[in-house]
């Protein structure tokens, strides 16, 4: 690891950069508190409600209000503007009203000056709960009530990513963890005996339980036979219930794995490519909500889960071998230091740079995401190109290439022809696509960006699907297409 204690130590400060400007952002964002997924239905709980509009009135006061600190280049800072925001989710009880719950925080109610429309004939209409405003989110019928299930990879339909999960299953490590906590996933047996019956209680289904447990101490007045769960006993929960989820999520032998953050590398370039190419006409703010394997899965493939865990007031704490909390944010930021004559012309790619940031849990004035360095490099802030070129190295963005990845050849797969990736992934694609010159780069994203507002092209497996979004009338909304990965959360 490369990476300098200094560096990292001063990557925990707020970040102030006087001459940058922010042209466009990713985020991707865990749900809110919820009921445990072995009661189903799952739902999104008040306080969860309550922590996902604490983190989007936190992104609002750091890119979009009038006096935000990191301002986002010519974003609209009261009243929305489609062509500026896209947001997409599945459709389940949890994650789409975390959605629904972030994007009010984003963007809140303008009350009576602002909230009114006057019609021909004089007569002013105002807006609703004083000026509250409408944001679509796009949704994403892959992963529909994912947030009922536990299997991490279920909803991904990735048959390599599957085998790859289930090889975990029979490995030395796996069996060793599995025969030493016999006994300690035994006593738990009175606790949550109303739930599962005792063939259940062991490392197998170390998130199940877990969940069920953690779930119960945040909402539970009463927990039988609650003396059994020291805090020592709750730590070892935890513990196992990461180790038990990464090693589904990645592997680093097996990258096929980790399909959920190659999909999301591929999603975040192209996002963040179309805000450059069409500054004006794209969204400058692109967020998605998603589940923890996703989290997981693009910390091992960016070589985050190599860095060390941190105990930090202001971050509540960074371990990228653990399952983010709720209402966990990475951002991915493009910048720049050069001067931008107007907010429709953009810096030449050699003078943009992008930010990693990530905040394990609800994100606030007093709790702020921090920056990490990406693929095992000491730099804070990437050029575009190594960016891009890093992110390629596992990105797979292209039915055929994801196809081919998953050894699918049913459905959609059963008709797709071997051609050129439109976004390479993985380091056994020949060095297509982003090893060329910049200029080639943002032109095959380009054309990528013109082939997925044309064609309902569909993206399967890891959860990816492209959705079209329907025009909205006089809103000045453009037509346009995102992609989602969804795993169990």
């Amino acid at each position: 690891m490369y990476l300098i204690p200094f560096l990292l130590l001063t990557s925990l400060l707020p970040l102030t950069i006087t001459a940058e400007t922010v042209l466009g952002i990713y985020i991707l964002s865990r749900h809110g508190d919820r009921s445990s997924k072995s009661t189903p239905p799952t739902n999104l709980t008040t306080l969860g409600y309550s922590q996902v509009f604490t983190s989007g009135s936190y992104f609002r006061s750091r890119y979009v209000s009038s006096s935000a600190s990191s301002p986002i280049l010519g974003i609209s800072h009261d009243l929305v503007n489609f062509k500026q925001i896209a947001a997409s989710a599945p459709l389940d009880t949890v994650l789409m009203p975390s959605a629904q719950g972030f994007l009010q925080g984003l963007y809140p109610p303008v009350g009576n000056q602002l909230g009114v429309q006057t019609l021909r004939n004089k007569t002013e209409v105002q807006t609703p709960l004083d000026g509250y405003q409408l944001i679509p989110v796009q949704t994403v019928t892959t992963g529909t009530a994912s947030e009922d299930s536990a299997w991490l990879q279920g909803a991904g339909n990735c048959a390599n990513a599957i085998t790859s999960s289930n090889e975990y299953l029979s490995t030395p490590e796996y069996q060793d963890l599995l025969n030493s906590t016999s006994d300690f996933y035994k006593s738990l047996a009175p606790v949550v005996n109303a739930t599962f019956g005792e063939d259940f209680l062991s490392y197998k289904n170390a998130y199940a339980i877990y969940d069920l447990i953690n779930v119960a101490t945040i909402h539970n007045a009463s927990i039988p036979f609650s003396s059994l769960l020291t805090p020592s006993t709750l730590s070892q929960l935890s513990s196992l219930a990461n180790t038990h989820e990464l090693s589904l999520a990645y592997n680093n032998s097996d990258p096929v794995r980790a399909i959920a953050g190659s999909t999301l590398a591929a999603q975040v370039v192209q996002a963040l490519n179309t805000t450059l190419t069409a500054s004006s006409h794209a969204p400058k703010i692109n967020i998605q909500f998603g589940a923890y394997g996703s989290f997981q899965s693009f910390f091992g493939l960016a070589n985050l889960t190599s860095l060390p865990a941190i105990t930090n007031t202001d971050t509540d704490g960074t371990d990228f071998t653990a399952i983010p909390d709720y209402a966990s944010t990475m951002t991915f930021e493009l910048v720049t230091n050069a001067s931008v004559p107007s907010p429709s012309t953009f810096p030449a790619p050699e003078d943009i740079s992008v930010r990693f940031l990530f905040h394990n849990g609800t994100t606030s004035n007093s709790s702020h995401p921090v920056a990490y360095p990406l693929f095992g490099q000491p730099a804070l802030e990437l050029p575009w190109t190594d960016f891009v070129k890093g992110m390629n190295a596992f990105a797979v963005g292209d039915q055929s290439d994801w196809c081919q990845a998953c050894g699918n050849s049913t459905g959609v797969c059963a008709s797709v022809a071997p051609q050129g990736s439109l976004c390479p992934g993985g380091s056994n694609d020949g060095g297509r696509g982003i090893s060329k010159a910049v200029a080639g780069v943002i032109g095959a994203m380009v054309t990528l960006a013109v082939i997925l507002g044309v064609e309902a092209l569909v993206f399967l497996g890891a959860g990816l699907r492209l959705i079209r979004k329907n025009r909205l009338a006089s809103s000045g909304n453009n037509n346009g297409a995102v992609t989602e990965t969804d795993k169990a959360s």
